[in-house]
């Protein structure tokens, strides 16, 4: 079964949604789609709502394999159901789409003009669930936000630690130094992030294979070495506060490169649609997604 999800996300036409947003980003989440603060009054009866909305979303005859290769999954999602089946298990016998988790506790605070990921002490008992869960890989961020060599190689040193121990626990880490889009340094950081990157890449063993989420870089193709090393599955783009029209456009500019969108694809969704209104909206999201990203 994982040669079967390593063949289709490595080889196949498409993109990965990403559906995880996690408890700090969840308010904004639900607020997009038209669900005020006011409207619920605890947490958990706000992971009841984004569940909903999260299975609207993956139910929707719009939400297939046709375009969207695999799924990145909050933990929650990952332990609630959808008809009945674990949502990991409801992906791809329902929908044949490969489900990702990501597994970061959030960022520390800045320092060296970086955000590195928070400890996660318990990573391993969350790896051996995800494995239980029948999930593929995992998801990881960490943000870049000035051009501190310091900083962006502190990053990229922690996430590929990180993924050899994912590799060890048999999942398929996705690599997310994410690059501030807004950074007047944005350019000059995307240049040291591949070296530092291509520093590690070279290091890799027979076995250690990895996927890369990036964000969308200035210079069109930046990443082409990157796409091609032979220890790269995939490599895919965040939207990273771009519009859908904007990313899309950007990412059209990158061979190789396909979308890991999350805003992009839910920003036109709201909970007052007719289904038939949303899956109209989202079918159009994910068409155009689609195009950009082959």
């Amino acid at each position: 079964m994982k040669q079967t999800y390593l063949d289709k996300v490595k080889n196949e036409k498409g993109f990965i949604a990403a559906l995880d947003q996690s408890g700090g980003s969840t308010p904004r989440a639900l607020a997009a789609y038209g669900i005020p603060e006011d409207a619920y009054s605890s947490e958990d009866e706000m992971f009841d709502l984004v569940h909903e909305m999260r299975t609207r979303i993956i139910t929707s005859p719009a939400f297939d394999s046709d375009s969207i290769l695999g799924a990145i999954l909050f933990e929650q999602t990952m332990d609630r159901k959808i008809d009945g089946l674990y949502t990991a298990d409801y992906l791809t016998d329902k929908k044949g789409v490969v489900p990702f988790l990501k597994v970061d506790k959030g960022l520390a605070d800045e320092e060296n003009g970086v955000q590195m990921m928070k400890p996660m002490p318990e990573l391993d008992e969350l790896l051996k669930r995800a494995n239980e869960r029948n999930i593929f890989g995992t998801k990881m961020r960490s943000v870049i936000k000035t051009a501190n060599k310091e900083g962006i190689k502190a990053i990229v040193d922690q996430q590929f630690e990180v993924g050899k121990q994912i590799i060890d626990a048999g999942l398929m880490p996705i690599i997310e130094p994410e690059v501030d889009i807004f950074s007047p340094e944005k350019e000059e950081i995307e240049t040291v992030l591949v070296e530092e990157m291509m520093n590690h890449l070279n290091d890799l063993e027979e076995g250690q294979e990895v996927m890369l989420k990036l964000s969308i870089p200035t210079e069109a193709n930046l990443y082409k070495e990157v796409i091609e090393h032979p220890m790269v599955v995939r490599v895919v783009a965040l939207s990273g506060g771009y519009s859908t029209e904007e990313a899309n456009k950007k990412l059209k500019q990158n061979d190789g490169l396909i979308a890991s969108f999350s805003r992009a694809l839910t920003q036109d969704l709201n909970a007052n649609q007719t289904d038939a209104e949303f899956n109209d909206t989202l079918e159009k999201a994910v068409a155009s997604i689609y195009e950009a990203s082959i």
